[in-house]
């Protein structure tokens, strides 16, 4: 009974171990296009140039119109190098809101070359104002509330993405 018991401890740490041992999936080009998240949408690569620096990042692509009408709602959390990319399909001015968001974002809205039009830094979660881009735009990225001061991300950086 106790050789039977070891051996079983043994082979679950085995097990155990060797998963751990296996490097944690990246996101590739051709990877990132078939990723999805809890959600369901597609998970893609993102970087930021800002300066000499590139921040990267993993996004879901709201899609949809009903993914893009839910974004972040109801997510306890976004992580530090998560978000969520809105892209806009014809370009143009957009507008967001915080209704049932329960985090601040920084909603970035980014134009057509690429370059950031506007950040709306730490928005207020739960608030019906609107959030604008206050020109045409081709997409806006949602990421955790802060995190663009944090990278010292700002206007006319840019955006580097990928459309699945």
């Amino acid at each position: 009974m106790i050789l039977r018991r070891s051996l079983l401890v043994a082979a679950s740490l085995a097990a155990v171990l060797t998963y751990a041992a296996q490097p944690a999936p990246s996101l590739s080009a051709p990877a990132a296009a078939q990723a999805r998240s809890p959600a369901g949408m597609p998970l893609v690569s993102l970087k930021i140039r800002s300066g000499r620096h590139v921040h990267r990042f993993t996004v879901e692509v709201a899609v949809t119109p009903e993914q893009q009408e839910h974004g972040l709602m109801f997510r306890p959390r976004v992580g530090p190098n998560e978000g969520m990319i809105f892209p806009m399909s014809p370009i143009r001015p957009a507008t967001f809101w915080m209704r049932n968001t329960m985090v601040p974002l920084d909603m970035v809205f980014i134009r057509a070359n690429g370059t950031i039009a506007r950040i709306a830094v730490n928005t207020v979660p739960y608030s019906l104002d609107t959030v604008s881009s206050y020109e045409p735009v081709a997409s806006v990225l949602e990421l955790a509330g802060g995190r663009t001061v944090a990278l010292g991300i700002r206007a006319n950086d840019r955006v580097v993405w990928r459309r699945p």
